[in-house]
């Protein structure tokens, strides 16, 4: 029974470590390190241990040509760096869930995107995605209370869900061509070198590795040495979830991965809850799962996009 569901088991389980690694970011963000060096030191480890994959399991994959650098360049730059910087700046001034619902707007300017940039047949579906996406999210900030949410946080985590957006159509664009893996090793690097060029690693605060953070939450007594914190975000947090991403891509479509993809916010909800007692009234919850249904419908009429 669970060898015939074992795809499925491995988007569930991708869809706990994304969202768990919201909370050892969180930690890390509460004054230990900002969200730049947390992006740039996972930017680093990941592109360091795919790469090391890579070369143990398929080597020639690892090449690149002169005519992908460009493109490979705004993938790491705009499409992870970007991310990464934007996402952790956003958690750290709001609640983890309602940055990362903000974040998986994604799909829906891909399909603006598409339709106004790139002239593209869009179904009509989409309109109704855009204002359930929306509405949903107006629930979420109850706007008619004013600014309730932090309007950095806000910001940082709409820029993250354009750099998303980003990500998919340049990544899909070098997909025709590349493995998947490739892609997003070659992706961190440039995500790495790009942090680097802005924040020169000599300088980094290294003394984050062995300062011993608080977990907070029902571990509340308990401490842990930020090297540990760090290496969770970056093996749990980033290389795991994509690794089992790519193998359930091997027996499940393309649709299928992205409805499991939905579950994410919803452990990150659960998890934050559970962590750091972020609640939501029951307005923001009605709002999120509005939010979730824009969102998977703007994913379908992305595929379904001329």
């Amino acid at each position: 029974m669970l060898k015939n569901r074992r795809s499925e088991l491995l988007l569930i389980l991708s869809a706990l470590m994304f969202a768990s690694n919201g909370i050892s970011s969180k930690l890390l963000l509460d004054g230990h390190i900002t969200p730049w060096r947390l992006a740039q030191v996972r930017a680093i480890g990941a592109s360091a241990i795919l790469a090391i994959y890579l070369w143990r399991k398929a080597p020639k994959n690892m090449r690149i040509t002169k005519a992908q650098i460009p493109r490979l360049a705004i993938l790491g730059s705009f499409g992870i760096a970007a991310v990464n910087g934007t996402y952790f700046l956003a958690i750290s001034r709001m609640h983890v869930s309602i940055a990362l619902l903000i974040e998986f707007t994604a799909p829906v300017w891909i399909v603006l995107y598409l339709r106004f940039i790139k002239r593209k047949y869009v179904p009509s579906q989409m309109w109704i995605a855009l204002v359930l996406a929306l509405t949903g999210l107006a629930f979420v900030a109850q706007v008619w209370d004013g600014l309730t949410l932090d309007g950095i946080g806000v910001i940082a985590a709409f820029a993250s869900a354009i750099a998303v957006a980003i990500y998919f159509v340049v990544g899909e664009g070098l997909s025709k061509t590349r493995d998947g893996v490739s892609i997003t090793m070659w992706g961190f690097f440039f995500a790495a070198v790009t942090w680097c060029l802005l924040l020169p690693i000599w300088s980094f605060p290294t003394d984050v590795f062995t300062e011993s953070i608080p977990l907070s939450g029902p571990f509340e007594s308990a401490n842990a040495p930020g090297w540990v914190l760090i290496l969770y975000v970056i093996l749990i947090g980033t290389i795991g979830p994509y690794l089992c991403t790519i193998v359930a891509l091997k027996n499940l479509s393309a649709s299928t991965t992205s409805a499991f993809g939905m579950l994410e916010p919803i452990f990150v909800g659960g998890i934050a809850w559970f962590w750091f007692s972020e609640s939501w009234n029951l307005i923001q919850l009605i709002g999120g799962a509005i939010v979730i249904a824009g969102i998977y419908m703007a994913d379908q009429a992305r595929s379904k996009t001329a």
